[in-house]
C-alpha cells in the first residue's frame, strides 16, 4: 500500500523550489521587458518619435 506523500517535507520542499523558480523567472522577465522598452525609448529619441516616446514611457511606467 502507497503512503499519501502529497504532504510529505519533501513535497513541501518541491513545492517552494518551484515558487522560488517562478519567482527567478518572473524577475528575469520583467527586466528584459524593462531593458527592451529603454532601449525602444532611447531609439524613439534618437529618431525624434514623439508618438512612439510616449507609449513606450507610460507601457515602462506601468511596469
Amino acid at each position: 500500500m502507497k503512503k499519501n506523500l502529497l504532504n510529505s517535507p519533501q513535497s513541501d520542499v518541491n513545492h517552494m523550489d518551484s515558487l522560488f523558480a517562478e519567482m527567478i523567472l518572473d524577475e528575469a522577465l520583467l527586466t528584459f521587458r524593462k531593458e527592451q522598452i529603454t532601449q525602444g525609448i532611447d531609439q524613439s529619441l534618437r529618431q525624434r518619435n514623439k508618438e512612439e516616446f510616449l507609449r513606450l514611457t507610460e507601457e515602462l511606467n506601468h511596469i
